[in-house]
């Protein structure tokens, strides 16, 4: 039977807006506290923005070179792609809006209300008039677009209003255009009568509603709410390159006033005769149109939820705290206890402190030598920076890969490359054709007169702030094979030579993707010799159609093939004798799931690796990633049962069915959010061992707790 057939395979964009339109039902799913529906719908947003700015930008490119290829799993060209993509958008985008609409009728019930000019109080009438004479007219900057002055470019996601004005004589028409100041805040926080409730008006509002002013002689006769998304496809065309650097600070001037992709504008302020101008000037078909029942850009529910959310604690996520991983003493020498065992760190579940401490210690500490690191996305103010500065400072030797080309985090990581060669760090850039995305942290110290090396391999960035939100998986560890490796990998990156030969770990490109699909291998073996195969691969994304089609044949052959996979997947699942071994989740809720956690069962052997990359093209084949071994049988019995949790998950779960569609899943014996309970796990409040081999069918969810501890009743149905 031929497997490669466009059937068996999800279209890469469109398995995307399938899994953005699971974070929009979490907007929509009442069990959420309602601040957190709220931010939902910012995610979305912002999750969209990235979208158009990055694939459709990229698809579109393509049609304008007059590049008609078929993608390789679906065979559909991007023109087909960019008309489905836009008809699935326009779906979820007013389904976007209707949560909105809903949200903010529950909000006002809650005393929390967005109000228009004209239903202020007179109070509230005069502090916006002072709010607006004091701010935020200082900073406005009306540009008239006619004959003499062309349409302006406007920077990407900037909001904007456009207006048409007619003289007081009435004997002439013009257009103009207001930005918002991006400087000031969304929306100004009104006074109220009651300490109870909150009243807020956007800014947008409060310029339309003194908009005149900014015309003397004219009256504004309409002003239309709008917004430009442009392409921010950075084409970086590094062959001859000498300065890396200055590339990519040159390209990234040019991703504000990329080619635009996207208009939205208000629905209710459309004029007809503004929308034709916008159109005409930015060449946008009417599929590229998007008017919206409300206000645009529903980011600014991120500063909502900061600024006002945050004040009622009955409508947030009640706030769970990490723990320190088993047997890891923070008050004890962190390189002393890692030359005992391993340590497994599994965020945000135990604390990011440990990497930190790892890092902070390793700069102080007078018997370490050298410090090496790769650095793909840091928080804004980042301990781990702070704390290569002052290894750099006290004299270690100090080398941090910084990659350039981590996405719409370029400008910050120039800046902190340029703050570690200042302190005399040795800072490189990898290689031009390729993503440095691997996850390590060498250090090399002098132990009782030896040489000891200490390494950390993670799944996750080395960012503080991420990792209170995305679930991710690290290893600390002194064993000398992975030492060794460590070792042999900064150097490869550091140097010129061909990819080392590893003791323990394996890299991509492409060797990676070997090792996957000898792995796939063996499990066929093993099964058509004992009965016993099964993969459980946990993941981000899965895109690569060799390991895609290789899935297929372990299937095929009986091998039991469970994916937890969050995002995109162009495998599909359950197609007979194609799939029909192969069951695919997602799981969309508080945290963000990143880790890249593979289980295979070999024949009792339980392999279990921990990754830096998913299961995509990109990961296999462009990027420098690390696949390292789980080695400690505790650490593998643990993720074991975390994967268990994940499986039976019944609450924030959804299943793929052959069609690639979602739904929920209700299968389970007992309700079981996965995210929470395996927090209880790891904090040693699981009265029962999770059960891997049949985790939908086990008794084991915890239904009440007493005196702190989980108690699970043995008896519920």
């Amino acid at each position: 039977m031929k497997l490669d057939i466009p059937e068996h395979f999800n279209n890469r964009e469109l398995s995307w807006l399938q899994f953005n339109k699971r974070v929009l039902d979490e907007a929509f799913d009442t069990r959420n506290p309602l601040m957190e529906r709220f931010k939902f719908l910012g995610i979305f947003s912002s999750n969209l923005d990235e979208f158009y700015m990055v694939r459709v930008g990229g698809l579109k490119d393509e049609v304008l070179a007059g590049f008609n290829k078929p993608e390789n799993k679906q065979q559909m060209t991007p023109k087909q792609q960019l008309r489905a993509i836009a008809t699935k958008t326009k779906e979820l985008v007013d389904r976007q809006y209707e949560a909105f609409q809903a949200i903010n009728q529950t909000l006002a019930d809650e005393g929390i209300t967005f109000l228009k000019y004209d239903a202020l109080t007179s109070e509230q009438t005069t502090y916006v008039k002072s709010f607006f004479r004091e701010q935020v007219f200082p900073v406005l900057t009306p540009v008239a677009v006619d004959a003499y002055r062309p349409f302006p470019m406007l920077s990407s996601k900037s909001l904007n209003i456009a207006t048409v004005l007619e003289a007081e004589d009435g004997t002439k028409r013009n257009l103009a255009l207001v930005q918002v100041p991006g400087v000031l805040p969304r929306f100004v926080d009104l006074p109220v009568e009651d300490d109870e409730t909150t009243a807020v008006i956007l800014l947008e509002d409060v310029i339309i509603a003194f908009i005149d002013s900014l015309f003397k002689g004219y009256r504004v006769l309409s002003a239309m709410p709008f917004r430009i998304t442009r392409n921010a496809d950075l084409p970086f065309h590094e062959e001859g390159t000498h300065d890396l650097l200055k590339l990519i600070e040159k390209e990234l001037k040019k991703r504000r006033w990329g080619v635009g992709i996207r208009l939205e504008v208000q629905k209710a302020a459309i004029n007809t005769e503004l929308l034709n101008m916008l159109r005409d000037v930015l060449d946008l078909q009417e599929r590229d149109i998007f008017a919206v029942d409300g206000p645009i850009d529903l980011t600014f529910s991120f500063a909502f939820y900061s600024q006002i959310g945050i004040e009622y604690d009955h409508l947030i996520y009640q706030t769970i705290m990490p723990v320190d991983p088993p047997a890891l003493d923070s008050s004890k020498n962190l390189f002393n206890q890692l030359l005992e065992r391993d340590y497994l760190l599994h965020h945000p579940y135990h604390t990011f402190d440990p990497i930190v401490r790892f890092i902070v210690q390793a700069a102080n500490d007078p018997n370490v030598l050298a410090i090496k690191q790769t650095l793909y996305r840091v928080s804004g103010d980042s301990p781990i920076i702070k704390a290569l500065k002052t290894a750099a400072e006290n004299g270690k030797q100090v080398t941090v890969l910084v990659e350039l080309k981590a996405r719409f985090d370029e400008a910050k990581n120039i800046e902190w490359a340029k703050q570690l060669e200042k302190v005399g760090a040795h800072v490189i850039y990898g290689y031009s054709d390729l993503k440095t995305h691997s996850k390590i942290t060498l250090v090399v110290r002098l132990h009782e007169g030896k040489i000891q090396r200490f390494v950390h391999l993670g799944t996750g960035n080395y960012n503080d702030s991420t990792a209170k939100l995305y679930t991710d998986v690290g290893l600390l560890t002194s064993r000398e094979e992975i030492a060794e490796d460590a070792t042999n990998f900064f150097n490869w990156l550091s140097g010129y030579g061909e990819q080392p030969e590893w003791n323990v770990i394996q890299t991509s490109p492409n060797a990676m993707l070997e090792k996957f699909l000898s792995l796939i291998d063996e499990e066929i073996h093993h099964h058509k010799k004992h009965g016993n195969g099964r993969i459980v691969a946990k993941m981000n994304s899965l895109t690569e159609k060799d390991i895609i089609l290789r899935l297929y044949k372990a299937s095929r052959a009986g091998v039991k093939i469970e994916l937890i996979v969050r995002g995109v997947c162009c495998l599909r699942p359950g197609i007979p004798d194609v799939s029909e071994n192969i069951r695919v989740i997602s799981i969309v809720d508080r945290y963000l799931e990143h880790s890249r956690i593979f289980y295979f069962h070999h024949n009792g052997q339980d392999l279990m690796y921990g990754s830096s990359a998913d299961w995509m093209t990109r990961n296999m084949r462009k990027r420098i990633e690390i696949l390292f071994p789980i080695m400690d049988e505790e650490h593998k019995e643990y993720l074991k049962d975390c994967l268990a949790l994940a499986l039976a998950d019944n609450v924030k779960s959804r299943e793929q069915a052959a069609d690639g569609s979602y739904h929920y899943v209700k299968d389970g014996k007992q309700s079981c959010e996965s995210q929470l309970l395996i927090q209880d796990y790891t904090s040693g409040k699981l009265k029962q061992k999770p059960s891997f081999t049949a985790p939908l069918t086990q008794k084991w969810i915890t239904i009440e707790k007493k005196d702190d501890k989980i108690i699970l009743d043995q008896n519920a149905t």
